[in-house]
């Protein structure tokens, strides 16, 4: 059984997509544009640009994103804002997703081409915030789509029991299987560190759900990743366990894997051993998800991380390891067959039941689907 743990399904990028107003999403998918490293161009020309002009001039203003009018190109599938009369745009977004949409139509195809069994849908605001639509998506393929539930982080501190009645509702009433949360977003906000405090009744509530917690890490209260940002994603790590003392028996996993960029130094990746204290909890699971974070540093067969990939079997057990892509993000950089290929045609000196645990068995496992 082979499971994606990272996919998405989303709307199209001008849809309310859950938000109240069209302008909520746009506000989320412009600052989204303004921070990723993906290379930005003026559309005349393809010369390059940045992006920087899309963002908040600082973090107590992230709300309010400058006037570029911002849009989305519906027949190239892209985004597209304007300074001094010149389109710029940007692929953050794959190509070829027209109206910036990507269906669990879509999806199944993919993964029937590519030979994936399951995926579990992941959620971001940029991507919405609709759990009907996610809720949907599940129903129309029960056999092959899980779904986490979306957790407005910036909004815990001063609106807990909407949020907590949002998570709630999502889990009890649309029957989605896992809760997504993004500790970045939760610093919007507040500087206040995210596991206790004002924090403790939504995560008690979360508790009580009895599904596992997937945690997309990253530097603390200042945003982006930066090879100076280190300590400060190792200081979230110690965060996390302080977390996973207090709700022992939540299964939790960390997205994406580690913020890989900030330890790579374009030929070899250096990890501190601190980073491995987190797994003594045996409930902890990583993400294996190397080519959408990489793909424009290092090539196909990404032989430069294969180092990698063996000392997170050493250090957390292929049964903790769990293979997941960022469909359709990843296809900037590869094919869903090479996102497999990768792992599964090389020799990584792994043994056929820890490919098997590493590409599908540990999410198998975490969501509870059969063979």
């Amino acid at each position: 059984m082979i499971v994606d743990s990272h996919a998405y399904c989303f709307q199209p990028g001008d849809s309310p997509a859950g938000f109240a107003r069209v302008e909520d999403r746009l506000m989320w998918i412009q600052s989204e544009q303004a921070a990723h490293h993906q290379p930005a161009w003026r559309v005349r020309d393809r010369a390059p640009a940045s992006s920087e002009g899309l963002g908040p001039q600082d973090r107590s203003a992230w709300s309010v994103l400058p006037d570029v009018d911002f849009r989305i190109d519906h027949e190239k599938g892209r985004v597209v804002w304007t300074i001094d009369g010149e389109e710029y745009t940007k692929q953050f977004y794959p190509p070829n997703l027209r109206n910036l949409e990507f269906t669990p139509h879509s999806l199944i195809a993919e993964m029937d081409y590519a030979g994936v069994d399951r995926a579990l849908l992941h959620t971001n605001p940029m991507l919405g915030r609709d759990c009907a639509f996610l809720a949907a998506c599940v129903q129309a393929y029960p056999d092959q789509l899980r779904s986490m539930a979306p957790v407005d982080e910036w909004r815990i501190v001063h609106e807990p029991d909407a949020v907590i009645e949002e998570i709630t509702t999502a889990i009890g009433t649309h029957k989605l299987h896992a809760v997504k949360f993004n500790t970045t977003l939760a610093y919007l906000e507040s500087t206040h560190p995210w596991d206790d405090g004002p924090y403790r009744p939504f995560w008690e509530a979360v508790a009580a759900l009895d599904v596992p917690v997937f945690f997309t890490l990253g530097a603390g209260p200042e945003l982006g990743y930066r090879p100076d940002q280190q300590q400060g994603y190792l200081n979230e790590l110690h965060v996390l366990m302080r977390w996973m003392d207090r709700y022992g028996e939540t299964v939790c996993s960390i997205t994406h894997g580690f913020p890989w960029r900030v330890f790579f130094d374009g030929a070899h990746m250096t990890l501190p051993d601190a980073i491995w204290t987190p797994f003594e909890n045996p409930n902890l699971s990583l993400e294996v998800c190397f080519p959408v974070r990489l793909g424009d540093l290092v090539d196909f067969p990404y032989k430069e991380i294969w180092p990698t990939l063996a000392e997170m079997v050493e250090h957390i057990g292929a049964d903790r390891l769990l293979w997941g892509t960022d469909m359709p993000f990843q296809n900037r950089f590869c094919t869903y067959r090479q996102s497999r290929d990768w792992i599964e045609k090389y020799d990584h000196g792994l043994s056929q039941d820890d490919l098997a645990m590493i590409m599908g068995g540990t999410a198998g496992r975490i969501l509870k689907i059969g063979d």
